[in-house]
């Protein structure tokens, strides 16, 4: 039988090279709250590719911040969406001296010298003009960027707006969700998948995979997970330990 996927092109090598970090290398113990300025350093410094999460402000600016609200990470209530990007800069983030900044400030502090995975998070009918926001900011970014996320109209933005930024579907579930994610890889023209680690074997993953296409798993936090990931899949996704920059499939396969 042939395989559907076999008609995509694959993202670049660069993205499975090195492990990447989950929001930035954050570590409450050291003060690095997720996906902040100082855990985006703290990932440069070692080495790591970095994973970040977008939301959109108010005037339709890309925020690095995880939550559509924003009351688990900062002394604020309410919605990302409802402030300005301006206004969301001054808000500091719990327990550190950071602030939610602009893409444009971390891609400043990047600076190419890691690859950097930004995951889009939207809310449907809230998040008009988002990706556009994301591609105006990476229009002067030379360095090695990708775009995914679990949002299909998202998605079917990316191949109009972002052309030549390898993009991707942020995926779980078992084999149930199979005709789902087929569709949405072969209508939005997808190149990787970034797929829970615990649903690991699965069909999907593994057409995806003979296809030549790169699959990076989230959120590795253990042995196991590392196991699980190396056996199925290209790269993880981790947080919580310092694997080595190395690593690849063959050093657990």
């Amino acid at each position: 039988m042939d395989n559907p996927f076999s008609r995509l092109s694959p993202a670049p090598e660069w993205l499975v090279e090195r492990p990447i970090a989950h929001r930035a290398l954050h570590d409450k113990n050291a003060n690095r709250v997720e996906n902040s300025f100082s855990a985006f350093q703290a990932a440069i410094d070692a080495g790591y590719a970095i994973e970040c999460d977008l939301q959109v402000s108010k005037d339709r600016s890309p925020m690095v911040f995880h939550d559509p609200v924003l009351g688990r990470l900062t002394a604020v209530d309410g919605n990302v969406r409802d402030h300005a990007s301006d206004q969301l800069e001054t808000m500091k983030l719990l327990e550190s001296d950071d602030g939610i900044y602009l893409l444009r400030k971390h891609l400043e502090q990047v600076a190419g010298r890691v690859p950097l995975v930004l995951e889009l998070k939207g809310v449907q009918g809230h998040d008009d003009g988002f990706v556009e926001g994301v591609a105006d900011a990476l229009k002067s970014y030379s360095g090695p960027v990708a775009v995914m996320s679990f949002d299909h109209w998202i998605c079917e933005q990316f191949q109009h707006l972002l052309p030549n930024v390898p993009r991707g579907l942020t995926a779980e579930g078992s084999d149930e969700v199979y005709d789902t994610h087929k569709a949405a890889m072969l209508e939005f023209d997808l190149q990787f998948v970034s797929y829970h680690v615990d649903a690991l074997p699965n069909r999907f993953v593994s057409q995806v995979r003979d296809a030549g296409l790169p699959v990076i798993t989230w959120t590795v936090r253990n042995d196991q997970q590392v196991a699980q990931t190396f056996q199925h899949a290209d790269q993880m996704t981790f947080e919580g330990f310092l694997p080595p920059n190395t690593l690849n499939r063959n050093t657990y396969g």
